[in-house]
């Protein structure tokens, strides 16, 4: 059984940083792309970084450059999402996910971004 866990989240003033990370198990992780995606309040889920599979190539989304990086160990099944210069508007539950469209994903951690 494919299993993802994500923690990290929490409430971090603008400006602030946080790093997700999320456990995989249940499936051959080091042979998986892998996720993150992110669902504001009202809003749908949006895709925020990808990693290959050995961590050689990663890409981001336009609001995501230059400010979060992700970044995997394959020895230890581990995912991470390293978020600087956070913004109000980046307040979200953050999903990590095995697949392009974010279907099997995690339940989430919260990131709440507030003064």
């Amino acid at each position: 059984e494919v299993h993802l866990v994500e923690s990290g989240g929490g409430l971090v003033q603008p400006g602030g940083s946080l790093r997700l990370s999320c456990a995989a198990s249940g499936f051959p992780f080091s042979t998986h792309w892998m996720y993150f995606f992110r669902q504001a309040p009202g809003k749908g889920l949006e895709w925020v970084a990808l990693i290959n599979n050995n961590g050689a190539m990663t890409d981001y989304a336009d609001f995501a450059k230059g400010r979060f990086a992700i970044s995997r160990d394959n020895a230890k099944n581990t995912l991470a999402l390293q978020m600087n210069n956070l913004k109000i508007e980046d307040t979200a539950v953050y999903y990590c996910a095995r697949d392009t469209q974010g279907i099997e994903r995690g339940q989430g951690t919260q990131v709440t971004v507030s003064s």
